[in-house]
């Protein structure tokens, strides 16, 4: 392994709440130690497909979290306080202080919880279906220093309301922007689909690869902004675009990657579902002053069927499904297109491998593989894969 891809080792910070919450599965642990574990998961995994490149990892693995969620409670005393949900229940472990959550969120969350009982403002009870205050989530920009506090409430009813975000921006005046999100609905989403601007734009901006992106509370943005950089730019090598391709970002939430890849591309053509994130990526393209970028508010597989179906071409198309990977639909509708290139990114090696598999059955070869630890002290590893169609 490349003694540059592995982080300085000599400081390992320990966590209280490890035993308890499981949500980070190798805390405590050596950072070159997680970075070589990382690494033979995705050889085990991946290794039959192409060359892997080593693990790069970063040089300080903690507090990488932009984007960071409690569950508020209250003890036997009224106190308020938030914490996490164990991995794989949903008992909730307090936590009041994070190893890989920005430092910045987790003080606003404290002050918040802090500030429940002079507003007699109790915690949602999901057993007896009582209470205000349900979730705490705080997205915070990297580059810009941006805040966004979002309050999510069992009813949009809020008594006080003004007093309150007076009271919490007095303790914080670095956040920029308070919604509250109102969720009344017995299931385990985070956030309901009404929303209502407190204070501020309602949204947060924050800089990527020199892009400049708008981040609203629902839409999707990596929550590791450092290493996304590095992600995308080995993404943009893989892509070997010359000015000259028309390029398909699929799932492409806040359109980070077109938006990236239309310096170097004749035209992109971006396609999204979450229609906050299409609405988001539209006005960041604006802003950004990019006009060979079009954003479309639809399933990417269909989409790009009915594109085939037109005779209509895609020289690269990057695609960033979710964790569970890709459909068959989208899938056969990228064999369909025939793209020269595709750029997988992957958060999960798993149903990378199962995706992989079926690509290089029907056209595709893999070619390099380069993992990103974009989450440490986690077992979890991003990865990007270059594919070429058979014959080019």
């Amino acid at each position: 392994m490349n003694d540059n891809n592995i982080a300085n080792t000599k400081d390992n910070k320990t966590c209280p709440y490890h035993n308890k919450c499981g949500g980070c599965q190798y805390t405590g642990m050596p950072y070159d130690r997680q970075l070589a574990a990382k690494q033979e998961k995705i050889r085990n995994l991946l290794g039959s497909f192409g060359k892997i490149d080593p693990v790069i990892g970063m040089e300080e693995p903690y507090h990488y979290r932009n984007k960071v969620h409690g569950v508020v409670c209250t003890d036997k005393k009224g106190n308020g306080y938030t914490g996490i949900y164990q991995a794989g229940s949903h008992r909730v472990v307090k936590v009041e202080g994070c190893l890989i959550e920005d430092r910045r969120a987790d003080q606003i969350m404290h002050s918040v919880t802090g500030l429940m009982k002079s507003f007699k403002m109790k915690a949602y009870n999901e057993d007896t279906g009582y209470g205000f205050l349900r979730h705490i989530l705080i997205r915070t920009g990297r580059q810009t220093g941006q805040i966004l506090l979002v309050l999510v409430t069992a009813s949009p009813v809020f008594p006080s309301r003004n007093h309150f975000v007076k009271a919490i921006r007095k303790l914080h005046p670095e956040i920029t922007s308070i919604v509250q999100n109102v969720n009344d609905r017995s299931t385990s989403m985070i956030l309901g689909e009404k929303q209502k601007v407190l204070f501020g734009k309602g949204y947060i901006e924050d800089i990527l690869c020199g892009k400049r992106f708008r981040i609203s509370p629902k839409s999707f943005y990596q929550v590791n902004p450092l290493q996304t950089e590095i992600l995308y730019n080995k993404a943009l090598e893989f892509a070997g675009l010359t000015g000259k391709e028309t390029v398909i970002d699929a799932y492409s939430g806040i359109g980070t990657i077109g938006m990236i890849a239309s310096d170097q591309a004749k035209e992109v053509i971006s396609v999204e579902l979450n229609g906050d994130a299409v609405r988001d990526a539209r006005l960041g393209a604006r802003q950004n002053n990019i006009r060979n970028i079009r954003f479309y508010q639809a399933d990417a597989g269909e989409f790009m069927v009915a594109m085939a179906a037109r005779k209509e071409q895609a020289d690269v198309v990057f695609m960033d499904p979710p964790r569970a990977g890709s459909d068959r639909k989208f899938l056969d509708s990228l064999i369909r297109l025939k793209p020269g290139k595709v750029v997988y990114v992957s958060c999960n090696p798993e149903t990378l491998k199962r995706d992989l598999s079926y690509l290089t059955a029907h056209g595709y070869r893999a070619g390099k593989i380069q993992p990103v630890d974009m989450f440490p002290m986690t077992e979890h590893v991003e990865s990007v894969v270059k594919l070429t169609r058979a014959g080019l």
